[in-house]
């Protein structure tokens, strides 16, 4: 008997030291989401990279021309020709999804629940598509037959911009309202930031890159933006917007009102910018000619850029980050 309380006993003091150290081990064991830089462009270019310093190519499978990436309820959304959708939950393995068009898709957001893509008028309609994981897609009515170029949401509204000064402001992502810009000129970009909607665009016009802000995405002012050059893509970070265009163009702002010129150290041109991990990411695809691009420049201040190693020369044309 006293044998089996002594086996008993040294069972039971086994027990609960494995059992404290396995405790210990799983309450110092931290669950961490990686940082993730995801880029896209022609042929299906796919490339990440943790910390926007080294890039990496991904399998797309697909050989259309990508235009956007975004990020949202842990998944990757990127958009394409010919209606392509692809996501995915690592930036690694895409899966392709149904959008039920034919149309370009250029870029898309997350917000109040719901993934938005816009893209092109071939079908007759400005293309808003909506879904709320990525993968069932359902078509909206925009009320305009022209191409729908970007979209953001931000301050309860989500806000689109296109050709010919085209401004639309939804709350959902299901009925849409057009908005008055006050421009006639192509407007490429649009994101959110120090509370204010910043909208860039061409210069057919006035001479200079358009330059629109708005408090609330109903109402907008046109400002002065001392760009010299077209303007077509635009973020905020590091309380500093900062905005790209053609020829290695890059501008910053602290309010959205007005630009001050950069030096980006390239010739190509410079279609999407993001920011996250305290980097500024902007990336390049030639527009004239057709061909040649695969430009990575970072910046923590949007001032001073330093050129990365991308591994292709094809054009990319969309960027974003996810923590």
């Amino acid at each position: 008997m006293r044998h089996i309380l002594i086996i008993f006993s040294l069972f039971l003091f086994s027990f609960i030291i494995f059992s404290c150290s396995e405790k210990e081990e799983s309450s110092t064991t931290p669950t961490t989401s990686s940082p993730l830089f995801v880029s896209v462009g022609n042929s299906g270019t796919i490339l990440t990279s943790s910390d926007g310093t080294t890039w990496t190519s991904k399998t797309s499978g697909t050989n259309k021309h990508l235009y956007g990436v975004t990020y949202g309820n842990s998944t990757f959304v990127v958009t394409g020709d010919n209606g392509t959708i692809l996501t995915s939950s690592d930036g690694t393995t895409w899966t392709a999804r149904t959008s039920g068009t034919t149309n370009k898709l250029y870029r898309g957001t997350y917000g109040n629940s719901t993934f938005v893509v816009v893209g092109d008028n071939a079908t007759g309609s400005g293309t808003i598509l909506t879904s709320p994981d990525g993968t069932t897609w359902t078509s909206r009515t925009s009320g305009t037959s022209l191409r729908l170029w970007d979209v953001t949401y931000a301050n309860s509204t989500f806000v689109v911009v296109g050709m010919t000064g085209t401004l639309l402001t939804s709350s959902d992502g299901t009925s849409w309202t057009s908005r008055t810009s006050g421009s006639t000129e192509h407007l490429w970009g649009v994101t959110y930031g120090n509370s204010t909607f910043v909208v860039v665009g061409d210069n057919k016009t006035g001479g200079v890159g358009t330059l629109l802000t708005s408090s609330d995405g109903t109402t907008w002012t046109s400002r002065t933006s001392g760009a010299s050059t077209e303007l077509w893509g635009v973020t905020y970070g590091n309380s500093t917007f900062v905005v790209v265009g053609p020829s290695g163009s890059i501008y910053t702002s602290s309010d959205g009102t007005s630009l001050t010129s950069r030096t980006s150290g390239i010739t190509n041109d410079l279609w999407r910018i993001t920011y996250g991990n305290s980097i500024f990411v902007t990336v390049s695809g030639n527009w004239y000619p057709n061909s040649g691009g695969g430009d990575i420049l970072t910046s923590s201040d949007g001032i001073s850029w330093t050129s990365r190693t991308s591994g292709t020369t094809e054009r990319l044309h969309g960027v974003t980050y996810k923590e």
